[in-house]
């Protein structure tokens, strides 16, 4: 006989964990089926390079997390189980090729004044947009954490109109469909602070010119002045390990090792899935799948719904990453010593330059010059490293996740086994530029692929961190597919969780704790 359980949910990504938390807080036999050796997905920690130096696999930015409306409720219980945040004051920064750089710190008074350094006008318009913030971002956060279906945007934008006026309501609309550089060339003068905010798009998909763009340089802006950066205390895992304590408190299971092979479904439901080994497990409620829009469709061998299986099939994701992990006896030695305290520093000199490189990773080149988000968390949490020395975290922005060629004409490889080393080299080389000596300060370094991530992680496909582009032809309603925004699927009792599914990517854990809502209700 098959073991039977309400819920199975597949994969252990920081969604499964917060919608089996839910479940299982609210009585319901949960188990989580992980096919990796370690749960967590992107959101994990490991010593990848010298014993004592911990560094997060994928995500390392636990702001979101810290926001959510999960750790709201959950929070105390979460304590308990561990979580522990490393909070910042001074998120991120950038630095440019004259050895000038600009910083975002909560001290509005700080951050204004470096403003001022590149333009008054642009000091100007910053101060408005801190004035404006509170109330933008009341509209706009109500717009990306609300369910996707008819009854709730119809309701949301009825109390938008109600709050905004008509006019104000349109000039949202128009703003969230705005590219990053329209935005950003309408806002300001100095293409420092406009390169400085439009380095976050890269996070997300969004190259400067791609509509839809601009709501995340400007939100992360202005939440990082307000709120400043949380890490994880000791490693971003410290999330992981707190909601796996939480579930199993509850009468839950997380199981690693698990592949799931198969979902099963007859007449038209889900009943449970089989696995790798051939166990086979019954769902008396739901299936929850957090997986790749591919993958559905893989195990479940098509759903009868020939739109919503073309949907899948035909999803598109986003460039790839490749993560350069760095264990340290110092910082770089940045130009400024002031960007030794900032958290992330991107080098991402000009909105021309990140165009190029999303445009040549997107068209399968290795970029001449990537985008390179450079994390410090040991600025912020000296735990991370043995006393004195240090991790790097590189992101590597934008990959390809299969090689057609190099747009510097230099690296020869097509498959990352070869390219690896050279393509970390380049990334390196940028570093050096803006740190000179850093390579002299490397103890341990381990590079990760988009290939590496992909394997790790299947729903990071090509090394796309993100689980699929969030262009707006595949977000909001769409995402991942008209009509199913809410995690529903054409078969009953089975549902899709995870990035892919709105409100999409990253720590904020908001497709998994709605998908629970809607269940638990």
């Amino acid at each position: 006989m098959s073991e039977t359980l309400d819920a199975i949910i597949i994969g252990s990504g920081h969604n499964s964990l917060a919608c089996a938390c839910h479940l299982a807080k609210r009585g319901w036999r949960v188990g989580v089926f992980e096919q990796a050796q370690t749960a967590g997905g992107a959101v994990k920690t490991g010593e990848y390079t010298l014993p004592g130096f911990r560094h997060d696999w994928a995500a390392m930015n636990l702001s979101l997390f810290a926001g959510s409306s999960f750790h709201t409720e959950n929070s105390e219980e979460l304590a308990n189980h561990g979580l522990a945040f490393a909070p910042t004051s001074h998120p991120f920064a950038s630095v440019f090729p004259d050895g000038r750089w600009f910083g975002v710190s909560s001290d509005a008074d700080k951050t204004v004044a470096r403003v001022a350094g590149f333009s008054e006008a642009d000091a100007d318009a910053w101060k408005r947009l801190t004035e404006e913030f509170p109330t933008q971002a009341e509209s706009i956060l109500g717009v990306l954490g609300a369910p996707m279906n008819l009854r709730a945007f119809t309701s949301l934008g009825w109390k938008t109109v109600r709050k905004r006026g008509t006019g104000g309501t349109l000039d949202l609309a128009q703003f969230l469909l705005k590219s990053p550089r329209a935005w950003l060339d309408q806002t300001f003068e100095s293409d420092q602070i406009k390169a400085t905010l439009a380095a976050w798009g890269m996070h997300l998909d969004f190259a400067p010119d791609i509509a839809g763009g601009a709501v995340f340089p400007y939100l992360e802006a202005m939440a990082g002045q307000a709120f400043g950066m949380v890490l994880g205390q000791g490693g971003a895992d410290t999330v992981t390990r707190a909601m796996v304590g939480m579930i199993e408190a509850h009468g839950g299971s997380v199981t690693c090792g698990a592949r799931v092979s198969a979902i099963n479904h007859s007449a038209g439901r889900a009943t449970g899935i089989t696995l790798e080994d051939g166990r086979t497990i019954s769902a008396a409620k739901a299936v929850i799948a957090n997986v790749s829009p591919k993958a559905l469709l893989g195990l479940t061998g098509g759903t009868g719904d020939a739109r919503h299986d073309t949907a899948m099939k035909t999803y598109q994701y986003a460039p790839g990453t490749m993560m350069v992990h760095l264990a340290m006896d110092a910082l770089p030695n940045w130009s400024a010593t002031e960007l030794q305290q900032f958290a992330y520093v991107h080098l991402a000199p000009s909105m021309d330059q990140m165009a190029r490189t999303y445009a040549q990773a997107k068209a399968g080149l290795l970029p001449d010059e990537p985008v390179i988000v450079c994390g410090q968390p040991t600025v912020v949490d000296p735990s991370r490293a043995p006393e004195g020395k240090h991790v790097l975290w590189l992101q590597v922005r934008m990959a390809p996740g299969e090689i057609k060629g190099d747009a510097a004409g230099q690296i020869t490889a097509t498959n990352w086994a070869d390219a690896a080393e050279p393509f970390a080299e380049r990334a390196l080389d940028i570093v050096e530029r803006y740190a000179p000596g850093t390579r002299g300060h490397i103890l341990g370094r381990h590079i990760v692929t988009p290939q590496m991530l992909e394997a790790d992680n299947p729903n990071l496909v090509g090394g796309d961190q993100v689980c699929g582009s969030h262009h707006l032809h595949q977000n909001f309603m769409n995402r991942p597919a008209r009509g199913f925004a809410d995690g529903s699927t054409p078969l009953r009792n089975l549902y899709h969780t995870g990035a892919a599914v709105w409100p999409g990517g990253g720590t904020g854990a908001g497709p998994g704790t709605m998908l629970a809502k809607k269940l638990a209700r």
